[in-house]
């Protein structure tokens, strides 16, 4: 397979010289982990005290990472995006709610997003976190087959009324839904949940698609238990696949209550588990989805070498690329331009709501030192490319 992500002149078509340059300077920021934690710390600080800092925030990281505050605000994104053959998976990024009030806004968000997709070829997907719905205390405990008291019965009723409200207007929408993943002591609830959702919504396509985290050393076998049990019922899987995002919470918490960590030994383990699901799902692409969240140059390349390998056209339905906005936009847009399957997740949110994603976000890309060095390099490269051409 040819180089395809060096092209920097597709990925970056759509910025311009200060886009470019804000891009430069934000990934030199988040480069250097001091500079992280004093930016994060100023900028909580700021926003605990009401100062105004909404229109600096909205300016530089804001705007880098995310789509706008509202569904309509993200539209231009949206179009240009689509313009140069890349989707966009509107995702309303406020977490950290943990009352009913907000489970209800968060669901009314999602269906306003699946009504607005619905006759936007530029948006294929809805998204949500199953902590968007409920809470994380309560997913624990349901999974973990403990006695409900009868108004934790009556909360947990709530969340699976809502996952089926989600995936019902999903389905009758045409329009596909994918569930986040997220800590591990929570997520056996919602896939079985989600399976439930599957077998409901999934019987002849698949619309609604779970999420694996493939730094999990389990979840293949998770994957191949599934596929029998869904050969069994008659449905359809989908699945988006990432490496995954809690990994020092992850093992951290395990070392603390002194059981094994569910996270792979090393890198190495998981970029062979996260590949290894790739292949088992297009080698059952008849009953499965798959949408491969990677910003692996590598892993991107292996969909590719399969897909060709097995005459399957690149546009096929059941064959997603997804890539995070603001982040691999030499994946993105080079994906694109040769004729597959991509989208982008565009965070969205009123802009003080959605700094918890955001910081987040700047915390992951500094453990992740080879993420944020490649897209300075191709930053870089760019640059250059485009002085040379002047």
């Amino acid at each position: 397979m040819p180089k395809l992500f060096q092209n920097t002149q597709v990925a970056f078509a759509l910025k311009s010289d200060a886009e470019l340059q804000r891009a430069h300077f934000l990934f030199r920021l988040i480069s250097n982990n001091t500079l992280v934690k004093i930016g994060t710390a100023a900028t909580q600080l700021a926003l605990k005290f009401h100062l105004p800092v909404d229109r600096l925030i909205r300016a530089t990281v804001f705007d880098h990472f995310c789509g706008g505050v509202s569904e309509q605000d993200c539209l231009p994104v949206v179009d240009k995006m689509y313009a140069k053959q890349v989707y966009s998976v509107l995702d309303y990024s406020v977490e950290g709610k943990e009352d009913e009030a907000h489970f209800d806004d968060a669901l009314a968000m999602t269906l306003k997003i699946i009504s607005f997709a619905k006759t936007r070829k530029a948006l294929p997907f809805a998204v949500f976190k199953p902590t968007g719905f409920g809470r994380i205390d309560l997913y624990e405990k349901v999974g973990a087959k403990q006695t409900l008291t009868a108004y934790e019965q009556a909360e947990w009723a709530r969340v699976e009324a809502r996952f089926d409200q989600v995936c019902k207007a999903a389905h009758e929408a045409n329009v596909l839904v994918l569930i986040d993943a997220e800590e591990s002591w929570m997520q056996d609830a919602a896939d079985d949940l989600v399976t439930q959702m599957m077998e409901k919504y999934n019987t002849h396509k698949a619309v609604v698609f779970n999420t694996l985290q493939m730094y999990r050393w389990d979840r293949m076998d998770y994957l191949k238990k599934l596929h029998e049990y869904a050969k069994n019922k008659g449905f359809h899987i989908g699945m988006k696949l990432v490496r995954g995002a809690y990994m020092e919470k992850e093992n951290l918490r395990a070392q603390e209550n002194n059981y094994q960590s569910p996270i792979c030994d090393s890198k190495e383990a998981t970029d062979q588990n996260y590949n290894a699901a790739v292949q088992y799902m297009l080698e059952h692409l008849d009953t499965m989805a798959v949408f491969a969240g990677t910003h692996n140059e590598d892993s991107s390349y292996l969909v590719m070498d399969l897909v060709a390998e097995k005459n399957i056209p690149p546009t096929d339905s059941r064959i997603w690329f997804g890539q995070l906005y603001g982040m691999s936009d030499n994946i993105s847009y080079n994906l694109g331009a040769a004729g597959y399957n991509v989208a982008k997740y565009l965070p969205f949110g009123p802009v003080r709501e959605v700094m918890p994603y955001l910081i987040r976000r700047a915390e992951e890309n500094t453990s992740v030192a080879g993420q944020t060095n490649r897209e300075l390099s191709l930053i870089q490269a760019e640059r250059q490319r485009r002085k040379n051409a002047k």
